[in-house]
């Protein structure tokens, strides 16, 4: 029976091109399985085959853990019975089933199984550097869920219709290019898989249509793709010369064009790629009248005015263009037009104010003298220095530590009164994810306790204090959680 299988494993290995070690693994499988059928309890079973005799052994294993742990006798033993830690496994050499005698079709379901993964790895492997390329196909087989696709020398690959631009149909015999990809399939290893929706597949299909991007002269920064409908590609060149914009349209629109039909005429959107996350946007956007941009990098976010007349262009439709460009810039937007962001900074500002003057005790004047200066916040006065408010027109040193000092005390009585120290469950710390940072915020807006947070609309939370409406939303509903528990 040894010579057997060392026949099978040479015969196997010949015929379909793959390593030994492959077949011995499928054959020692085979006969774990064969094995296992001996127990009519669940049974964990090892095979180890010599490669150079054929000889095998045969293992049966239980793997150590605690008392508490143990639910299965058949392959679990408690560590109290042995003397080994746990996570090892108890190793009792049991009786060979005999090669021969094997049910034929287990083993060979197991040993054919074991072929086609280790020939699959073997496409893939072959297949890995050109990974994320652009490869050309034809299409072999189409089911209901997806299409298989010949790439040619015995390689097949598996194109979803989930990867498929929207409207796309094709039949058997149809070639198509895509994007190679590879992926990980639930007890089959790893097997090639195309993409035509990925970002990707615009960029590939550019470099074959631009010389200028292949031979790197201009490069492909960022891509944003809505697949069948709308890409925006940023493009940077490289040769202060060359136009990296007029390079990827082509003469009279030619090689955009192509990339275009290839993709269903999906509309492109070419744009020059800046490292200003604002100039970028504003590029990105293209037409739209952009009036005012405000930065915060804590967030990566943006705060967009726009003139009313280009607020729908702006947006787009369902928010394409805002989605697309925000995936350019990689910066969160928030588009409004100039009226209302008019409105909500002069409504900010009030309220800044309003807090200058209660907590400071300071006039209205002086309040948004420190508005316009940069100084939104009693953090942004208390850490800073009597030398860089000296700087600030009609004020010098004196006023500038009065001002640091009174800021921070009022932040230091702000913080005793949101803390939980004497076991309120109503202040904001109970809040669930509540931090001081927040809470200080909310206490300087009016926002005292959990109750008057619980109370706030979306709305009315963003409009005095720096959240988007999903956190608003998010912090307003920990905030009622209260209230609807038993």
């Amino acid at each position: 029976m040894q010579k057997e299988i060392l026949l099978v494993a040479e015969a196997v290995s010949g015929e379909k091109g793959l390593p030994q070690e492959a077949i011995f693994q499928a054959i020692e499988q085979a006969l774990a399985t064969a094995t296992k059928k001996r127990y009519e309890e669940n049974s964990n079973i090892e095979v180890n085959i010599d490669p150079q005799t054929g000889d095998y052994e045969t293992f049966r294993l239980w793997q150590v853990v605690t008392t508490e742990e143990l639910e299965d006798s058949g392959t679990q033993i408690a560590q109290s019975e042995t003397d080994l830690d746990i996570g090892n496994f108890v190793k009792e050499k049991v009786e060979n089933v005999e090669f021969g005698r094997i049910a034929a079709q287990a083993a060979k379901q197991v040993i054919v199984q074991k072929v086609r993964e280790a020939e699959r790895a073997q496409v893939v492997e072959k297949y890995r550097s050109v990974l994320g390329e652009l490869v050309n196909g034809t299409v072999k087989k189409v089911t209901r869920e997806f299409l298989i696709i010949d790439l040619g020398e015995g390689a097949e690959a598996i194109l979803s219709r989930n990867e498929l631009i929207p409207g796309e149909v094709f039949r058997i015999g149809d070639r198509l290019r895509a994007v190679l990809q590879e992926e990980e399939r639930e007890n089959r290893g790893p097997q090639l898989a195309l993409s035509r929706r990925c970002p990707e597949m615009v960029g590939e299909l550019f470099k074959l249509e631009v010389p200028e991007i292949s031979e790197q002269v201009i490069e492909i920064k960022a891509i944003a793709r809505d697949p069948g409908s709308r890409t925006k590609i940023a493009v940077k060149t490289n040769d202060n010369r060359i136009d990296p914009v007029g390079a990827c349209v082509g003469m009279r629109g030619s090689r955009v064009q192509a990339v275009s039909n290839e993709l269903g005429n999906e509309r492109l959107d070419i744009v020059i790629w800046d490292d200003d996350p604002a100039q970028l946007l504003i590029n990105s956007m293209g037409p739209v009248e952009i009036t005012s941009i405000v930065l915060d990098e804590a967030k990566v976010s943006m705060d967009v005015a726009v003139t009313q007349d280009t607020l729908a262009q702006a947006i787009g439709k369902s928010g394409q263009n805002v989605r697309l460009s925000s995936q350019i810039t990689g910066w969160k937007l928030n588009v409004v037009d100039q009226e209302t962001a008019d409105e909500k900074t002069q409504e900010k500002s009030e309220s800044i104010s309003a807090i200058f003057i209660e907590k400071l005790d300071v006039d209205s004047d002086l309040a948004n003298t420190l508005i316009e200066n940069g100084y939104t916040t009693l953090e942004s006065i208390s850490s800073s220095s009597s030398e860089d408010l000296s700087t600030i027109e009609g004020f010098d040193d004196d006023i500038g530590n009065l001002l640091i000092n009174r800021a921070k005390e009022v932040l230091i009585t702000m913080a005793m009164e949101v803390s939980t120290d004497d076991g309120d469950s109503g202040d904001l710390m109970s809040v669930e994810g509540m931090d001081m940072t927040l809470a200080l915020e909310l206490s300087q807006k009016g926002i005292n306790d959990r109750e008057e947070l619980a109370e706030q609309s979306i709305e009315e939370l963003t409009g005095i204090i720096d959240l988007s409406d999903e956190e608003a939303g998010d912090l307003i509903m920990r905030a009622r959680a209260h209230w609807f528990e038993d």
